[in-house]
């Protein structure tokens, strides 16, 4: 019976509430840096994750919507002002046609030209936008397993301290520090490993986006080279 007690207790001082209330204020600041990175790496991922979602979708519904109809200009008036990175890399092209077709002489190899430069410089503003805040799931997810290897490293040196201090190797000496040592790794593992997993979702994603605002940007310009042709 008092074997029992005993047992439930040691597990008791090595719960993780236990592991913090007990751990070096070195260690702590460790484990509350680690906690508040995973905080953010799941706000990311749950409001990233859906806004993404949300504008691939509805850039699809811009561009089909764009191809079916009758009237650019009037499509441009009435949806080219949208946030919506469609939208964005139309407005570019229609912005750059307008200045580059309003005098009588118009060259047009220079408005084709410029006419690309505008609107892939749109794809990759839209895509640098998007991916402001991936960049820093990559730091946390590089940089969180060695912050918690620093709070482990300081945990055993304090163990290694107690032992020395006390003048006794036994396990119930060692095993808090230790414990709370690995508790360190353990957080800094939990804010990684959701980060790299995360970062990697959402640079395909983005890749896949980026590919798509191309091969929009690619028929606009078809389109208006066409348009070059037409007018000469």
């Amino acid at each position: 019976m008092l074997d029992n007690i005993k047992l439930a207790a040691d597990a008791a001082t090595l719960s993780p509430i236990a592991l913090f209330i007990q751990a070096d204020w070195i260690v702590k600041g460790v484990m509350i840096g680690l906690l508040l990175a995973s905080i953010y790496v799941w706000a990311v991922i749950l409001t990233h994750g859906f806004s993404v979602r949300k504008l691939m979708s509805a850039s699809e519904t811009f561009e089909r919507d764009f191809w079916r109809a009758g009237n650019i200009d009037k499509f441009y008036d009435e949806n080219g002002r949208e946030e919506l990175p469609s939208a964005k890399v139309f407005a570019a092209g229609i912005s750059e046609w307008r200045r580059s077709t309003a005098g009588k002489n118009v060259d047009r190899e220079g408005t084709r030209e410029r006419l690309g430069v505008a609107m892939n410089a749109a794809v990759e503003g839209e895509v640098d936008r998007l991916a402001d805040k991936i960049g820093t799931l990559a730091t946390i997810g590089s940089v969180a397993p060695f912050v918690g290897l620093f709070g482990t490293v300081w945990g055993i040196m304090r163990s290694f301290t107690a032992i020395a201090a006390s003048n006794n190797s036994s396990l119930a000496v060692v095993a808090p520090g230790i414990a709370e040592a690995l508790f360190a790794t353990a957080i800094g593992l939990f804010a990684a490993i959701p980060a790299v997993i995360a970062y990697n979702a959402f640079s395909q994603r983005l890749n896949r986006l980026e590919s798509r605002l191309g091969r929009f940007a690619d028929g606009l310009h078809a389109m208006f080279s066409r348009e070059l042709e037409v007018e000469a």
